[in-house]
């Protein structure tokens, strides 16, 4: 077994329980309705819940740019805040990958051909991942991947591991299943079976997928050069490409898109790219910036 993988216990019976009601809730109504209602502008409405939500969680408002929670137009923007400049300094220099995001490793290690790592006893496919296209898997097979859990607490934006030119992004329509621990170890195939969007990334390593998966009540996900790409949902996989010369370029820890309500990360990497940090492992918490592992970067001519 990779040793960054974990094997944590198996399912039980409360995992199940807790699960079997979701295959029967109207994941993308739900989700519609707390679009609508985290952008509520009512201050009756807003800051109650703002405050309640606050305390619930653990919010350190010392971090954010803002710190007033009732100051933000409506909870959407409350939740999706900006940091206070220097909150999250990079790790190291431009051959070290960071954490795109604050959240727990949910797992991480190697790709085994084309499957990944989801919990004990359960696997998910990367060409299904990355919405069908055996092509579009093919750089990743045998690589690297972290996937990454955002909780209600955390920064929900998402940056850039590396710096990278934009080659292609992926809309996949599907499920919003909760992508918590218990759901994540008892639904087959969680990941590969939710809406998600995913971006696709020249760097210094090579290709780099970024994968956005959405979850219950988080059916909206941005990216900074398409705005807001779900929803609406849609029935198809959408694929877009962008031209070298047209692509946008974004550095390190620049800022790539955001969670509207919080969800899970999923990075790949070819193979034989990347060194995780030996201090990671499944359970550990992160922060964005933080160092994930190194690659080795191309000699200067």
């Amino acid at each position: 077994m990779d040793p960054h993988v974990s094997a944590p216990a198996g399912p039980v019976l409360v995992d199940y329980l807790k699960a079997l009601p979701q295959y029967l809730y109207p994941h993308h109504p739900l989700s519609r309705m707390m679009h609508a209602a985290t952008r509520c502008c009512c201050p009756r409405l807003k800051n109650p819940f703002t405050r309640w939500f606050v305390r619930r969680f653990g919010i350190d408002l010392s971090e954010a740019a803002q710190p007033d929670p009732l100051a933000y137009p409506h909870f959407n923007a409350f939740f999706t805040r900006a940091l206070r400049e220097g909150a999250r300094p990079l790790a190291g220099g431009e051959a070290v990958v960071v954490s795109p995001v604050d959240g727990t490793v949910s797992q991480l290690g190697a790709i085994r051909g084309g499957d990944i790592f989801q919990a004990k006893g359960r696997r998910f496919d990367l060409t299904t991942l990355l919405g069908g296209d055996p092509a579009r898997a093919a750089p990743f097979r045998d690589g690297a991947f972290a996937t990454i859990y955002l909780s209600p607490r955390d920064y929900h934006r998402i940056h850039m591991p590396l710096a990278g030119r934009l080659t292609g992004m992926v809309h996949v329509p599907g499920r919003l299943f909760s992508v918590n621990p218990a759901t994540t170890r008892v639904i087959p195939g969680l990941f590969a079976r939710n809406e998600r969007v995913v971006a696709l990334f020249d760097t210094a390593a090579g290709p780099m997928a970024v994968v956005m998966v959405g979850a219950i009540f988080v059916g909206s996900i941005e990216t900074v050069w398409a705005g807001e790409v779900t929803p609406p949902a849609g029935s198809r996989v959408s694929a877009w490409g962008y031209p070298a010369d047209e692509a946008p370029r974004l550095v390190r820890g620049e800022e790539l898109g955001r969670f509207n309500m919080g969800s899970t990360v999923i990075l790949l990497f070819g193979r034989d790219r990347l060194e995780w940090d030996e201090r990671l492992a499944a359970g550990g918490g992160l922060r964005m910036g933080q160092a994930l592992g190194s690659i080795e970067l191309p000699a200067a001519r």
